[in-house]
């Protein structure tokens, strides 16, 4: 149960949020994304992004920062519905959990533990269009 609120952190922030923070890289395919975890934080320069190419960061990148709360269509007002229905609709994708420099202020651990943590791997914040399993967990509307 969620014990202390303050200083959580969202784990599928946007690049611009307050404290954004990369903490992992996208790797796998399009229909199969992977985070792969980096061993330390770190903060890209906006003027970074230029280097993409065509690539929004969140295409890279997975991002943590201040969890918004009440400023994010996700929270209720208590939790994140997020990580309700991404446990709810998407299999675990690992046994172990990865080594995660978010999860000591991680929203989802928090509120959902290990479940939320073995899901976490195939989670991309901007996800491409369509009906698979991901993309039904993202929508509010489910």
């Amino acid at each position: 149960m969620l014990e202390e609120k303050h200083e959580l952190s969202c784990p599928s922030a946007q690049p611009d949020m307050e404290g954004s923070r990369v903490f992992g890289v996208i790797g796998g395919s399009v229909e199969e994304p992977r985070v792969a975890y980096l061993k330390e934080s770190a903060v890209v320069d906006v003027s970074f992004y230029g280097k993409l190419g065509t690539l929004q960061p969140t295409h890279v990148f997975r991002f943590a920062a201040s969890c918004e709360e009440h400023r994010c269509a996700h929270y209720d007002g208590q939790r994140c519905t997020l990580i309700q229905r991404i446990v709810e609709k998407l299999d675990p994708v690992v046994d172990l959990l990865p080594p995660c420099l978010v999860r000591p202020t991680c929203r989802w651990f928090a509120e959902v533990g290990s479940e939320a943590c073995r899901r976490c791997p195939q989670v991309i914040t901007m996800i491409p269009k369509g009906d698979d399993k991901l993309n039904q967990a993202a929508r509010m509307d489910q």
